[in-house]
């Protein structure tokens, strides 16, 4: 398996110090969910057409890759489907043109299941991406969030789509603290489609989600690793600490540390 970081746990850093902390604590990759000021990936700094060239050649050189743009695509929202659709293309042609293999986009709103949502308008809007990517090298992967953290429908909507580019990005925490899943559940529907994981950790306080670094909450991280392995997985796990909008959350240089010394423990668990 292949370690990355989300950028979205680092709001605050320059690209320099982005790139310069990854190498230095042996990661193989960048996920990028914004950078400093900017969250719409293709308008930050390193992506800009005069900087784009610079970028791909520094990351060439420090070995390191970008496996994925976390795009904030709600195909779910009936009202601003064009709007929707035009996000997603553009994070489709970034990754073209830099090599990443998948882009994020959502069926849902939040982690937790909210308002009910149209399957339909999300499984028509998701099929579009998929054609739209499906000659640019790219596969834009839903998350298991919201209601498609329930592994069952999940994994008929997957199922449904039916295209050889879509896949699922696996955020080990919603389907485990919102539906109760354990991670032979959810990979007893998802196995096969999982192309991306997310990993994160929480404990439940007065009622609410309260997040914790890995280790230090209640999700089962290292049984998911565990049935990840079992099941031949070899691609990127990413720590998503979502420091942007939880800004209370502990520093990224403690908290991308402790991540690597922790991974680096548990993979030889399993």
């Amino acid at each position: 398996m292949k370690l990355a970081f989300s950028t979205l746990g680092c709001p605050g850093w320059s690209w320099e110090e982005i790139y310069a902390t990854a190498k230095d604590l042996g990661l193989h990759g960048i996920e990028i969910r914004g950078i400093e000021s900017e969250i719409y990936a293709p308008h930050t700094k390193p992506f800009k057409p005069e900087n784009i060239n610079k970028t791909l050649e520094n990351l060439k050189k420090l070995q390191l890759e970008i496996p994925m743009l976390t795009s904030a695509a709600y195909l779910f929202d009936e009202e601003n489907q064009e709007a929707a659709l035009n996000e997603a293309k553009a994070y489709v042609d970034l990754a073209s043109k830099i090599g990443a293999p998948y882009i994020r986009v959502l069926g849902d709103k939040d982690g937790a299941p909210g308002q009910k949502v149209n399957i339909e308008l999300v499984k028509k809007l998701y099929t579009e991406i998929c054609d739209y990517a499906k000659d640019k090298g790219v596969s834009p992967l839903i998350e298991t969030n919201g209601v498609f953290a329930d592994s069952k429908v999940m994994a008929a909507f997957i199922k449904d789509v039916n295209c050889p580019n879509a896949g699922i990005l696996w955020d080990i925490h919603h389907p485990f603290r919102y539906f109760g899943e354990t991670p032979e559940t959810t990979l007893k529907y998802l196995d096969g489609h999982i192309k991306y994981l997310h990993i994160k950790d929480s404990v439940m306080k007065d009622g609410q989600v309260a997040y914790r670094m890995l280790g230090y909450g209640d999700v089962p991280v290292l049984d998911c690793l565990k049935q990840l392995k079992k099941n031949g997985y070899e691609g990127y796990v990413s720590l998503e600490w979502l420091k942007r909008w939880c800004p209370d959350l502990q520093e990224p240089g403690v908290v991308f540390s402790h991540y690597i010394s922790y991974m680096s423990y548990l993979l030889r668990q399993i």
